[in-house]
């Protein structure tokens, strides 16, 4: 039987450029974000030059390790998943199956967030690193941005479910 997709970590970054740091639960604000983090917060790298909703992004671990393989086949360091320079890391889930969610809402911790497109990978995360090519490893596999519809906490573990509660 197949692992459910749940949270296996959260990470924030309270300044732009600032390296992302595990946080033990996340509290969301609906409309913003997480609290505390750079995009909730309107001071993200991106946050006036590219008007996106970016109140949480999530990747897939498994897409995190693929990545990795990649690299270290190329003889080349990889990244961490904080790395990443996303805020949910997801367990139990393809990035395939990740980037499916844009344009659906779906549930993490009970919690609602909408898909709203895909993190495009750039050479931010290399370039703050000092680190080889991000693009190319995280092709396909970058993860996605989402709209936080609902207030609440995240922890890991927590559920991320394709339908809500009492729906099929």
């Amino acid at each position: 039987m197949k692992a459910s997709p749940q949270i296996h970590s959260i990470y924030i970054a309270p300044q732009a450029g600032e390296s992302m740091v595990q946080i033990a639960q996340a509290n969301i604000v609906a409309g913003e974000g997480i609290v505390g983090d750079r995009y909730a917060l309107g001071i993200g790298a991106f946050s006036k030059t590219k008007l996106k909703i970016r109140h949480i992004s999530l990747i897939a671990l498994k897409g995190i390790e693929d990545a990795m393989h990649q690299l270290m086949d190329k003889q080349q360091t990889p990244f961490g998943e904080g790395d990443t320079r996303r805020n949910v890391i997801i367990s139990g889930i393809s990035a395939d199956e990740l980037n499916d969610l844009v344009g659906k809402i779906f549930y993490l911790g009970g919690l609602a967030f909408k898909g709203t497109e895909l993190c495009e990978p750039c050479q931010r995360p290399a370039n703050l690193l000092k680190r080889p090519d991000f693009m190319s490893a995280f092709k396909d596999r970058g993860g996605l941005r989402a709209e936080a519809l609902e207030s609440g906490q995240l922890a890991p573990r927590d559920l991320l479910q394709f339908s809500g509660p009492g729906e099929k």
